[in-house]
This record gives C-alpha cells, structure tokens and sequence, in this order.
C-alpha cells in the first residue's frame, strides 16, 4: 500500500514566523512620506532635539513655515522622530493653533486675523469686526474668531498672524495688513541691565553666596501666607518643603497660561518687569534644589515670547551665579485646559494637554515621572519683595483675616481701559470698582496709593492697591455707578475666596 507524508502545517510555520518576525521593519506603519517631504523636515529641523518632548516644538515650526500641517509633512515629522502617525496626528488635531490639512482639503490662506470673540470683545464690538472684516480683507486673508487672547483691556483685541491690535476697528487691521506687521516685542519693559542697575538679583546672589538659609526663606514664605495664585491657592512655603523632601532629581514647571475671559495679569506682569519673575524662579530653584526649569507660555503672547527669549538668552550669557539651572521656555499651541498644572505637564512632555489622575500629586511624580515644582507665574513674582521686606509686610495687606495680595484683572466697560491694580486677598467678589483716576503718576513705575478721595464713608472700604499700568478712562455714568458700589459697606457680602 503506498503512502504519501503529508507535512503538518504547525511543523513549518514556525520557522516561517520566526523569518517574519526578525525582519526588521524600515519605516512606520501608515502612510510613507515623500522625499520631499521628508528632506523638507529634516532641514527645517536642523540639529534640534528628536525627543519625544519636542512633538509640540516641532509641530509649531512647521505651522509657522508653511502655515498648516499637511499630512506629508506630519508623516515625515512622524519618521524622523520615529513615533506613530497616530501619535503624532493626535496631537496636531488636540491643539487649536495647528491647521492639519488632509488629502484632497484645501490649504488655509498664508495670513489668518483672530478677532477675540471674549466677553469683553463682544460687548466692545467684535462681532461687527466678524462680519465685516472678510469681504473687506478678501479671500488670501482667513478671518476667525478666537477664544479670549489675553488683551481684555484692549478690546476689542485683533491678532494680525502673531501681531495684536488694542481697541481694534476694522481701518486698523487692513491697514496691519496691508503693511504686513504680523509680529510683535514688547517695548518700555526692564531689561537685564536696568534690573540689574536697580538692584536685581541681588538678593539670589546673597542666598548663593550663604548669607540665606534654606529654612529662613521657606519660613518667611510659609509666615506670610503666600498661596498658588493660580487658582489653587496651596501654600508657597509648604510646597517647597514637600518638594524639597522628595528624591532628586527634581524639575520645575512655570505656568504662564491664562486662558480665562478677562484674565490678563501675568501678560502685564511680564511685558513690564519679567526679571522680577525670573529672580523668584531661581530662587525657589535654589530653595529645593532643582536641575532644570520649564517655563510654560500660551502661544497667544507672541510678542512675550519674543521678548523672554531674548533676556533669557542674555541671562544665560551673563549667569548670576555659576551653575545656574537650564530654562526652557515651552510654547502652548491654544488649550485652555492647559492652564490646569498636570494638563501642562502632558503639553510640556509633547503630549495632548490632558489632566491627570491623582494621585500620584505632581510633587511626587510630575514632569517627565519626576517630583515637580510647580508654580503660577505670579506667585514667583511675590517671592523677592516678601524676603526684602518681610513675611509681616506682605501678611498685613490682607483684610477679614486674610493675608497677602495678588493682582487682579479688572476690565471697565466698554470702550473704556482696563487696569490691573493690586488688592488684598480678603476683597469681595462684587468689588469691581477701577479705583480713581489720579491716585498714580500716569507712568508705567510701581507705586503704593489708595483711591482717589470720594466720600468719607467709603474710605475704610478702599483697597491698598498697587498700580502696574495708568489709570482707566471711564464714563461719568460708570464713575457714578462704581462711586456707589463702593460706598456700600462690604461686611454684608460675602468673601472673596
């Protein structure tokens, strides 16, 4: 009888699947992307970084070289950087200031105007702005409406690409546009030099020289009551000891993303003295011992960006100290749930922004799995003046058993210029008056003063407030109105929390 040996298929499959398995694969799953594409990438990259953490940096290059992201371009971003298309194209999509393009969809015009469509923009006509602007600007120029820009006290507030228009009208921007400013620097801010001149860093200086202990800073802030005052309000002098008891190494994450409607105070702040910030950086750097520091900025303050840029750089060539930490300056693409601190903690490593579970507390395992200190950009800003002059000083400006101060955005009405002026942290949430029109010299220097005088019953109710831009223009209509708010007694609503 003959027979024939049939092999089993499970006796040869193996070897087959062991061939497939080590074939290496040479590039990403999905779409190939094009030489063209690819060499494009690669020269706009350069020698930067290929990290993971880049993700977001990168995409941003691309968005301002070519004005969108196409999906040749984020296949070979995805190459080069040897991640998923996936990965790459979850997070161009996540971000409000990416234009991904798909196959066969139209490119965006080179120029896009945002006009702020914020509370405060609306009631001061933006939506006017909205309706007219296109037909006139025509169609090589994209005319968008932008979640609140940070410029309530402009409104309404127009970006030109990354120029912004205060008290915007629609003569204004086509005149931007036809000129083609589509970038901005701050001016009249104090630079390195004229900080230095004044006494800046003198302070970091001294803490590094050994004329500071460690322990008598925390405990000056922990005695004045300095809280997060980026909405959390956990104690300064706390967070640092809880940080500082952590293993090393341990990072720093700055949050410089305010994205709330009529919130523009850390924007003045750091147009106007941003080394004052940075001193309290590093000397909470100093205080608990961090390696590296990643400051987080909204992709709205261009001009900001600029300019931190640039005094960073000459900070860096002029150290105060040798050994300073390394400052990375981060750029947020438009996501207003990354102001949340664990949300800009995924945004800063290049991922989608995000929040985390807790816990695990970002003090314990935070920016890259590593204990985090993480601060608001204002509450740093408050470090320098409480050690020079004092835990009590900065304790007593509270009311109602409050403590400290913190800066406030208050917007006027329409048509009218806002002011940021200090208050304690203790005012009603219905206290809305500007204050007075000549309690300040009208010049951009700080100075301690209290409303201008109105009726004697309304006086023990001023807030001390420090002035950080010149004073409001108002209507008589609205001075009446806040004129009577403000003589109505305090006690009888309830706290500012």
């Amino acid at each position: 009888m003959n027979t024939k040996v049939i092999p089993i298929a499970s006796e040869t499959a193996p070897a087959s699947a062991d061939a497939t398995r080590q074939r290496k694969r040479k590039a990403p799953k999905g779409r190939r992307a094009s030489d063209a594409a690819l060499a494009a990438v690669r020269e706009l990259l350069g020698t930067a970084s290929r990290q993971r953490d880049m993700l977001i940096e990168h995409l941003h290059l691309l968005q301002d070289r070519y004005g969108h992201l196409s999906a040749d371009h984020l296949a070979a971003l995805a190459q080069e950087m040897r991640l998923a298309q996936t990965e790459v194209y979850e997070v161009a999509t996540f971000y409000h200031h990416f234009d991904v393009v798909r196959e066969g969809d139209a490119v965006p015009p080179a120029l896009t105007v945002r006009v702020c469509d914020g509370l405060s923009c609306e009631m001061a006509g933006a939506r006017e702005l909205l309706s007219r602007l296109p037909a006139i600007l025509g169609a090589q120029v994209r005319v968008i409406p932008a979640p609140c820009i940070g410029r309530c006290e402009q409104a309404p507030a127009v970006a030109v690409g990354q120029h912004p228009i205060a008290n915007a009208t629609v003569e204004a921007v086509q005149s931007a546009v036809k000129a083609g400013r589509t970038t901005h620097t701050p001016k009249g801010f104090i630079d390195l030099k004229a900080y230095e001149a004044g006494g800046g860093y003198a302070l970091l200086k001294s803490c590094i020289a050994g004329d500071h202990e460690v322990e008598d800073i925390v405990k000056a802030l922990a005695d004045s009551g300095l809280r997060g005052l980026g909405g959390a309000g956990f104690p300064t002098g706390r967070k640092w000891s809880i940080v500082r008891n952590e293993p090393a190494p341990r990072l720093m994450a700055v949050n410089i993303d305010e994205g709330e409607p009529g919130t523009f105070k850390d924007r003045v702040l750091l147009e106007r003295e941003p080394h004052r910030f940075l001193e309290g950086m590093l000397i909470a750097a100093w205080a608990v011992g961090i390696e590296r520091i990643y400051i987080y900025l909204r992709d709205e303050y261009h001009g900001g960006r600029a300019m931190l840029e640039a005094e960073l750089a000459r900070l860096r060539k002029h150290p105060p100290y040798p050994g300073m930490p390394e400052i990375i300056l981060r750029r947020g693409a438009g996501a207003y749930v990354c102001g949340e601190e664990s949300a800009m903690i995924e945004s800063i490593e290049g991922k989608r922004g995000q929040p985390r579970l807790r816990p695990p507390y970002v003090a314990e395992v935070g920016l890259f799995g590593r204990p985090t200190l993480e601060h608001n950009m204002e509450t740093l800003y408050w470090v320098r003046e409480i050690v020079e002059r004092g835990a009590d000083w900065f304790a007593s400006q509270g009311r109602h058993g409050r403590k400290g101060l913190r800066s406030f955005s208050v917007s006027g009405r329409v048509k009218s210029r806002a002011c940021i002026w200090r208050r304690p942290a203790s005012r009603c949430a219905s206290w809305s008056t500007n204050s007075a029109r000549a309690c300040c010299p009208a010049t951009h220097s700080t100075a301690t003063c209290r409303a201008a005088p109105r009726a004697a019953s309304c006086r023990p109710h001023w807030p001390t407030c420090r002035w950080i831009s010149t004073p409001c223009r108002r209507t008589a209509a609205s001075s009446a109105r806040r004129r009577s708010s403000c003589c109505r007694s305090t006690t009888a609503r309830a706290p500012w929390r």
